[in-house]
């Protein structure tokens, strides 16, 4: 026999479940009146041979010999008879022992044991060469079980979420060492207690993805909950991750804080600059004892700059202020036909070609989207309008999905990072918001903006995708 050993990985994770239960066997009992296989085998192996047996001995009997011959072959010929007959059953009672005992290993869950002499073309043999193939595949099956299991040991160990798994009882059956550094406890202390005392039950109700803001023993602050329920042993287990939001909320809001500043930065120098300087050349001018004749003309035209410059400021804010004040759809059947049709129709500088798709229509706000497909046309027709180039619109169906296209013969992009940055602009007199606000409406309804540059010749096309059920 052949023999391999194993070794059990040692996982970081802490369960206070039994071992699985092994699988019932059901043995027969053994009856008192009934014969054994090994002896029916005997039995019909010495009935084979007892007619035989039996006219060799009344012609040896009934035959002219000595009556010491007769005992001496009598004797041999029974021994022989008995003999093979033993034979016999050993040859057949043997290797079915040895599949036994090969399936009691593997049933034991030892696979290092393999059949020797088994040989192609026996019917024995090939059984034997099959018991040998099974415990290989299980032994192989074993060993990634064994593997994959240490890989995910190591992976619920080192992954930065924290872990719960409890059983139908709402008590913890498993935690991983994330888990154990949010409840400040060790797993020993933290496993077979309940979701109420572990203040988890919330946790096990409720939505079973959503974001909740809550003081633990270890930490405290915004956490992401998932839930999940699987089966162990035929019964329900609940699965509970939480995940630390905190940080990547604050770094999120530390970017978005830096962006806003970097912006309203930028705009308000332009329009102090030029306020203050004129501010200053007018306080020069009018300290003079002696004006020049134009004094006036210059005055005026300062106080314009002034004027102007802070209309433009205000303008900033109002469109910030719109920007930051974007309502909530209202929601109700809009046909996409109408809608695109309209939103072309309101574009008086160039003419837009629309190319129909097929008959949809879904549950959105038509303002909203109408307003959106006005930004996207007026951006194309700007681009367009400097190469005399065309613009198209259009929808199509994909599965679920809407897609709306407006395609434009321009420039292209030049830097697509700063497309959706409020307030970054390229065209003269823009306000910088147009592609952010289009971008909010879409993801309010439930969908997404992109930009990008033609692949099929110049100029670039803005995608706007939609579900096409709320």
């Amino acid at each position: 026999m052949e023999s391999e050993a194993a070794n059990q990985p040692r996982g970081s994770m802490a369960s206070t479940d039994a071992p699985r239960p092994e699988p019932r066997v059901h043995f027969p009992r053994k009856s008192k009146h009934r014969l054994s296989h090994e002896n029916r085998i005997l039995l019909l192996t010495l009935a084979s041979g007892a007619a035989g047996i039996a006219l060799a001995l009344v012609l040896l009997w009934t035959g002219d010999h000595e009556f010491s011959t007769r005992w001496t072959l009598t004797f041999f010929v029974l021994v022989i008879w008995v003999g093979f007959a033993f034979a016999s059953r050993s040859a057949v009672i043997r290797p079915l022992q040895t599949l036994s005992n090969m399936q009691s290993a593997l049933r034991e869950g030892d696979f290092s044991f393999r059949v020797r002499g088994a040989e192609i073309g026996d019917a024995l043999g090939e059984l034997m060469i099959e018991v040998n193939t099974l415990s290989e595949m299980l032994r192989e099956q074993r060993l990634g079980a064994m593997e994959a299991s240490a890989l995910l040991t190591t992976v619920m160990t080192e992954i930065d979420v924290a872990v719960f798994a409890f059983d139908g009882e709402r008590r913890l059956r498993l935690v991983n060492r994330a888990g154990e550094r949010v409840m400040a406890q060790n797993a020993e202390r933290l496993l077979g207690k309940s979701a109420g005392e572990l203040g988890l039950a919330e946790c096990l109700e409720g939505e079973s993805a959503r974001t909740l803001e809550k003081s633990f023993p270890g930490q405290a602050g915004r956490w992401g909950v998932r839930r999940s329920v699987f089966r162990q042993g035929g019964k329900p287990h609940y699965l509970v991750v939480i995940a630390d939001l905190s940080r990547a909320l604050r770094e999120e809001e530390r970017q978005a804080w830096q962006r806003l500043v970097r912006v309203l930065g930028h705009e308000l120098n332009n329009s102090l600059a030029p306020i203050c300087s004129i501010a200053g050349s007018l306080e020069e001018i009018m300290k003079r004892e002696v004006r020049a004749s134009d004094w006036e003309d210059d005055l005026r035209r300062g106080l314009r700059v002034i004027v102007d410059r802070s209309d433009a400021l205000s303008r900033f804010m109002r469109d910030y202020s719109r920007l930051t004040r974007l309502p909530k759809p209202q929601l109700r059947r809009t046909d996409i036909s109408t809608l695109v049709r309209v939103a072309a129709g309101l574009e008086r500088r160039a003419s837009v070609e629309i190319e129909p798709g097929p008959e949809v229509a879904l549950e959105a706000d038509p303002d909203q989207l109408q307003q959106l497909l006005i930004n996207l046309i007026r951006n194309a027709v700007d681009a367009s309008l400097e190469n005399a180039g065309k613009v198209k619109v259009g929808w199509t169906r994909n599965g679920s999905s809407l897609h709306l296209f407006v395609r434009d013969e321009g420039p292209g992009i030049a830097n697509p990072s700063n497309l959706f940055v409020p307030f970054f602009t390229t065209k003269p007199g823009g306000s910088g918001i147009g592609l952010a606000l289009s971008r909010q409406i879409a993801e309010a309804h439930g969908g997404s903006v992109s930009l990008n540059n033609r692949a099929d010749g110049k100029g670039c096309e803005a995608v706007v995708q939609l579900p096409l059920e709320s």
